[in-house]
């Protein structure tokens, strides 16, 4: 991530935070609880975040295994191509010894 998105995604947060509290500000609410629920919600928000972070990490469902496992598929693959229909032959001769 960049800096710029960094910053980005700070100042829509803030603004959000804004839109929140002038949205329940709107509907009524007294401005100290429109605060507090503002930032329950914000709160809310951070926990679910965390939580679906923790997720992907326990799952392996993160960027950086996919981009892993991509990798070393098309390097198998890579070397696959570059095989001689003999070494193909023995690979897969290899391979069936294991299966059985």
């Amino acid at each position: 991530m960049r800096r710029i998105d960094a910053i980005a995604i700070g100042f829509g947060v803030f603004v959000a935070g804004g839109l929140i509290y002038a949205g329940l500000r709107a509907f009524g609410i007294e401005p100290q609880s429109a605060g507090v629920w503002s930032q329950v919600v914000f709160a809310a928000g951070l926990v679910g975040w965390v939580a679906s972070y923790f997720l992907r990490v326990v799952t392996g469902n993160m960027t950086y295994n996919q981009q892993r496992e991509d990798y070393e598929d098309a390097v198998l693959e890579k070397r696959l191509q570059e095989m001689t229909p003999e070494e193909l032959a023995v690979l897969q001769s290899q391979v069936d010894d294991e299966q059985e």
